[in-house]
This record gives C-alpha cells, structure tokens and sequence, in this order.
C-alpha cells in the first residue's frame, strides 16, 4: 500500500469536517486519525481499550460516555483543530430513534464532508431473535435517510466489519449471548454483503476491510473483536488514499519517511526537486505548491475537489 505522510492528510483534510459512526472500532478509527493529524506517533494499548475519556488528543467528549455493555451506550466526541474538524458517534444500531438525532444535528448545524459509518455486530447479536432481518431493513432506512438528508458533495464511505475470532469474549458480547461466538463471525460476513452491495446500491463508497485483514490475524487481539495500533494505522492510511481518490486527487511522490528529520538520501532527493523546479522545497513534500495534483479525469463529476489545477512550468506560476 502506498505510503502517506502526516503533512499529505493535513492538507488533503483541510478545512473538511469529518464524522465518523460506529462501534468500539470506528471509535478507534477515529483516534486514530485525531492523532494522525497531529503526531506520527501510534495508538498505545491503553488508547486502544479505553472509552468515555474526557478528553483524547486535544479532543472533548460532548455527549455520553458512562461506562456500560448495553445497547443504550452513547458516546459522541469532537476533534476542532486549527483547520480540521472531526466528530464521533458511538451507535449500536445503525437505524434507530438516535441516529434521527444525529440526522437532525447534520441538517440544524454543519454538513459533514465526508461520512465514515459501520454498523454491524451489535445490530445482529444484541437485538433478539429477529436481529439479521431488522438489520437489513435498518440498512435501507439508513441508507435513504443519508441521501435525503446529506449533500450530494458529501463523500459517504462504509466500512466492511472487520473479522471477529473463533472465540469472542468481553465488550458486546455479554454472557447470556456468548454462544454465539459460534456462528457470530460467519453472520459478519453474510452481514458484510448485504450491506456493501446495497451501500453501492445507493451511490456510497465501499471499503472491505475484512477482505483487507483477513490474513493479517495476528494483529487482532486477544478478545477477538479488536485489533492492534498497526492495523489501525493502517486503516487510517486506507481511507485517506481512498478519499484523494474520490476527489481526484493524485498525491505527490515525495521523500517517504518517518519523523521530521529526513535522512541524506531524501535530502539529496529533494534538492534534485528544488533544481528542477526553481523553488524551495518543503521536507516532507515535493515541489512546494505541487504537493497534490488533480487528476484530469474525475472519477465523481459532481464532486469538485478543493484546490486548484497546480502549474506545472518551471519556476514560480
């Protein structure tokens, strides 16, 4: 997978509002980002399994938080930097009383610009019998309610659930349902189908991170639900080169490395940018002003990415 640097999802972030919807795991995609825009630096083990913190990363918990296992569990976090705005909802199901509310929140206040959603193994294992069927009917709810309710410029990606262990133990999983760690992990990928296919159905983007993973088990922890700070990195990076290629946005082969400091042979590198192009260049980057360039086809026509066509001559444009 191509390599992005924190100054790239900077950039290709800025001046966007972000939200992300989910369980315990989007949760973590979501801290993971916040820190990702900030630092280089990995999720510890204890930012992996905690919840309800008062604040993570410079962000602040506006809604919930009090620790419990049940469906009733909220949780809602924002993230407002200089020039990023990110925002989490915790949901068990996707289609309920609650997410009208945060429907609502889009359509009172700021639109999102991009929407980031998974809901999956709490809706088919802690609402009966009848669970899988009345996902699927929330599925569709959901998914029309999105496109009534959000712009036509809003990039709306679901993420596939992950892959879930031969044995399951802790978070939603309480003890009066732990037999179903049986059959859980093949409902998963049943689930996983039905709502791709009817995401691409309405028009949404859809990135299968169970496909992605599903090889990568060693990274996945001990609970057999959550996985290590790697594999969320690595999310991270999926989605960020996800979006620059919804909008068209190609992003420059700049020195790739980690820290701020790049090693001799990157420097080396770049001063063969700065001659080519006449101008400074930044060490993280290419050329500067050259950083992302637009794609002459657009795989969305009716999304406009937000910065200009670059000028490709020598020198100052």
């Amino acid at each position: 997978m191509a390599r992005l640097t924190r100054s790239q999802a900077q950039l290709l972030l800025h001046n966007k509002f972000v939200v992300i919807l989910g369980d315990s795991i989007q949760r973590t995609v979501y801290k993971d980002l916040v820190l990702f825009l900030q630092t280089d630096h990995c999720l510890t083990n204890a930012q992996l399994r905690s919840k309800g913190d008062e604040s993570f990363a410079g962000d602040v918990l506006v809604e919930g938080g009090k620790m419990s296992n049940g469906t009733e569990y909220r949780e809602a976090r924002q993230f407002h930097g200089p020039a990023h705005l990110l925002r989490f909802y915790f949901i068990t199901r996707v289609y309920s009383a609650y997410m009208e509310s945060v429907l609502a929140d889009f359509q009172a206040e700021l639109q999102p610009d991009i929407l980031i959603v998974n809901s999956c193994v709490w809706d088919i294992s802690r609402y009966g019998s009848n669970a899988i069927w009345e996902y699927r009917q929330n599925l569709r709810r959901f998914f029309s309610r999105l496109n009534e309710v959000l712009l036509p410029e809003c990039l709306v990606i679901w993420n596939m659930a992950m892959p879930l262990g031969d044995k399951l133990k802790g978070g939603f999983l309480i003890p009066e349902l732990q037999h179903l760690d049986a059959t859980l992990r093949c409902d998963v990928i049943e689930a996983n189908f039905y709502s791709a296919v009817l995401a691409d159905a309405h028009g949404f983007d859809v990135l299968d991170l169970h496909y992605r993973f599903r090889f990568q088990l060693q990274h996945r922890a001990q609970d057999g639900i959550h996985w290590n700070h790697l594999v969320h990195r690595c999310i991270t990076r999926m989605l960020l080169l996800h979006i620059a290629d919804a909008w068209g946005v190609a992003l420059s082969d700049g020195p790739l490395h980690v820290g701020p400091v790049p090693c001799a042979r990157d420097v080396n590198r770049l001063r063969g940018f700065e001659a080519q192009f006449g101008r400074p260049v930044d060490a993280h980057w290419g050329p500067a002003g050259n950083d992302l360039v637009m794609r002459h086809r657009q795989t969305r026509n009716w999304i406009l990415a937000p910065y200009g066509r670059p000028c490709y001559r020598p020198g100052p444009c």
